[in-house]
């Protein structure tokens, strides 16, 4: 991974679960869980149509929320603060993450498919709070969400970042076609690689990958 290949960047985009911390946290099964019974309750469904709508949702239109808002109304902010109230008590300090991250040059955002007050607390677990120039959540977006590029598009207009000058870092391959399309060099982060035209590189270790770049 030549260091020359990332000697344009200096805007840093990350997203946030499974990206800024190890899938081996499993944050996403209490907030899958959630999910389910946010569905059944509004829908007034059993468990196994909800768990399948959520699936379904996700598929379909990038997030649960979206589905759920373009096919039943729902209210965003409410589902937001139920769905992201979850124990973050076995997430640990990343110091090695944290001092990769403090060494980019430049300007360095997270932007999540989740809520900002969830990605601060989780910054906060992991010892990265502070490190970042702005933290953007999908109501920055107008809850529009990953992977639709005018998504992209409404949170990089608001910050400022210019593609041609900027890095993706994350975990769901769907989400890198935008950043791809609009000219950023694009990153996967997740244990096992995946072959796309969209994906620059790959990397199972978020921290080493940085150090190598400074």
């Amino acid at each position: 991974m030549p260091r020359s290949n990332f000697s344009h960047v200096d805007q840093w985009v990350f997203d946030l679960d499974n990206t800024l911390y190890p899938p081996q946290a499993r944050l996403f099964d209490q907030i899958e869980k959630k999910m389910t019974r946010y569905v059944m309750e509004q829908l007034g469904v059993d468990h196994d149509r909800a768990n399948h709508l959520r699936r379904h949702y996700w598929a379909t239109y990038g997030t649960t929320l979206a589905g759920l808002m373009r096919e039943h109304d729902i209210d965003p902010d409410p589902y937001l603060i139920e769905v992201h109230e979850i124990s973050l008590d076995h997430l640990e300090p990343d110091a090695s993450l944290a001092a990769g991250i403090r060494a980019l040059p430049g300007r360095k955002i997270v932007y999540t498919n989740g809520s900002a007050p969830y990605a601060e607390r989780v910054l906060a677990a992991r010892g990265l709070s502070g490190l970042f120039d702005a933290v953007y959540g999908v109501e920055h977006a107008g809850f529009r969400p990953k992977p639709e590029i005018e998504a992209f598009r409404t949170v990089f207009d608001r910050d400022g970042i210019a593609p041609e000058r900027a890095a993706m870092f994350e975990d769901d391959p769907r989400n890198l076609a935008a950043p791809h399309e609009m000219g950023m060099r694009t990153v996967h982060v997740a244990p096992e690689a995946h072959q796309a035209d969209h994906i620059h590189h790959h990397t199972d270790d978020l921290a080493d990958f940085l150090a190598r770049l400074t």
